[in-house]
Parts: structure tokens; sequence; C-alpha cells
């Protein structure tokens, strides 16, 4: 976990982790699990890991796939860097016993998306926040990404909820960055861009920094960015955020996790397939994004 008073609660480069399975996908691989944690915590430097997001295709994975995960994770680079447990699903119950399994793994934190499909009123999207929050002691990063959940989260509930104690953060994919400077101006929250693009605009309103996608390689272009940023050079910051822009964005030329593991794939790095209903890559679509990595500098 990330010891530094001054960072926020989580660090400031995290990605939203891919998981390796075997060549039929049939299970998960464990092996390789640890070893992608370490390499994006040793070689590439993260300060944190999501671990079962929906990047890590959690909808595909059992509850005890998902606890054997985290401990793979959090045994191989936990002393390293902040594990960031995914447990949000559309039930509260399930959502309960997902945060207090991680919890009991050992992870440093949970990230609770909005349940999805559901839609449930504002009371009971409140309440829905606020249970899981009591559920455990660890800090919670709520997840606002509306285009998928299907509705935002409001600003003000946003802000009733920063009052809880352990709901410190916010993986911010709403793409409004009005209302998050709104809410970042009556809160402490961190608010980390959820959307590998929207790193530096999010900064510039108070953001804490980024939990990405295309972080799996272009993690080193995200802390430039924040560095200058924080450094008050901000020429520098916005010439590092225009030079590694194709890639934050490339990587959604097609489905995110499907497109990092097919790239990963793609440098001999064995992380299986995605499980059913993500597909596979079309060659060239991969063979694009790994030449663009190659040319703006992002090797292996």
């Amino acid at each position: 976990m990330n010891d530094d008073d001054m960072s926020p609660v989580f660090g400031r480069v995290l990605s939203a982790m891919v998981t390796p399975f075997t060549p039929d996908g049939s299970e998960v691989d464990y092996a390789q699990v640890a070893r992608l944690a370490s390499y994006l915590v040793d070689d590439l430097g993260h300060d944190g890991l999501v671990i079962n997001g929906t990047t890590g295709e959690s909808p595909t994975t059992t509850d005890d796939e998902k606890r054997a995960i985290l401990d793979a994770v959090v045994t191989a680079v936990g002393d390293r860097a902040s594990i960031v447990a995914g447990v949000g699903t559309f039930s509260t119950k399930h959502t309960i016993e997902l945060a207090r399994q991680a919890a009991s793994v050992g992870v440093d934190g949970l990230l609770v998306v909005t349940p999805y499909y559901s839609r449930p009123p504002v009371d009971a999207l409140e309440a829905h926040f606020r249970s899981v929050a009591d559920a455990t002691e660890l800090p919670v990063m709520l997840y606002d990404i509306p285009h998928r959940a299907g509705l935002p989260i409001p600003e003000d509930l946003i802000i009733r909820l920063a009052e809880h104690p352990n709901i410190r953060a916010v993986k911010d994919a709403k793409g409004d960055v009005a209302s998050s400077s709104a809410v970042l101006a009556n809160t402490e929250l961190a608010y980390y861009a959820g959307d590998d693009a929207m790193l530096l605009p999010l900064l510039s309103v108070g953001g804490a920094g980024v939990v990405g996608t295309s972080t799996h390689f272009t993690a080193s272009a995200a802390r430039e960015i924040i560095e200058h940023h924080l450094a008050g050079r901000v020429d520098e910051a916005i010439l590092a955020n225009r030079h590694a822009l194709p890639a934050f964005r490339g990587v959604f030329a097609t489905q995110g996790c499907m497109m990092v593991k097919a790239t990963l794939a793609a440098r001999g790095f064995g992380v299986g397939p995605c499980r059913a209903p993500m597909g596979v890559v079309d060659e060239d679509v991969v063979h694009d994004y790994a030449q663009l990595l190659d040319n703006l500098g992002f090797t292996e």
C-alpha cells in the first residue's frame, strides 16, 4: 500500500487490471495474475491496482475465483501498491458479501459501482452505497459510470455520501468535468479519472489521478502528466497529454478489456482470451494499436 502521506488515499496511477485465464478460458491462471500484477507495479510503476473490476471481467468470474485472484495479487504486490477490490453488483446483499470477502483477504480498498440496469431511485441508491460502506472498515471508491450503469450518481448525492468516513474517492467516468469540479469544491474526495483521456482535464479541477485501461502500457505517460501538473508545469503537462492521447483513446478502438488482453498477447504476455460474451479482436486492430504504442515510445 502507498505510504506517502502527501499522496491520495490509493495513490495516483492505477490500472483496472485484466484477469489472465488459461488458454481455453476455463480457469483463472493465478501464476499469470501474480506475474501481471508484479509487472504493472514493479516495471511500469503503478501505485495501485483495481482487481475484479469489469475490465477484470468480474461478470464472468465466480466469487471463489474473485477471492483467489485477490489473494494472488495481495501476495504478489500488496506490500508495494494499493490493492482495490471491485465488489459492486446490482444486489446490495451480494455487494456486501463481496466487500467482506475482499476485506478478509487483506485488500486496501473497495471499488463500488452504481448498481447497474435496475436504476434504483436516489434514496435507494444512497442506502445501497451507505450499506456497503458500513460493511467493512475499508476506504471506498465510488464508481460513477452512467453510460454503463444506466444512471449517474447525482452530484448532490456524492456530496452527501462524502460525509461517510469510509467513502473516500470516486472513479469518475461521468464525463462532466463541471459536475466533478462542483463536487471537489464541496468535499475532500479523491477523484480518479475513469477514462484515461480525461486525466488532465480532471487534474485541472483538483483530481487526484487515474484508474486506467491503456495504463497497462502508458502508465509512464500518466505519471508524467500528473507530475508536471502538480509541479505547476502546465505547458509540459499539456504536451505530455497530447503525446499520449492517441494511446489513451486508441485502447477503445474495440472493447477495452479485449484490446488490452490482445495487445499483451501480441507482446508475448500470456493472459488468455476473454470469456464470453467478450470476443476476439481483429488482428489488424491489434497490430495497429501495438504499432501506435511502439511509435509513441510505450515499448515493453
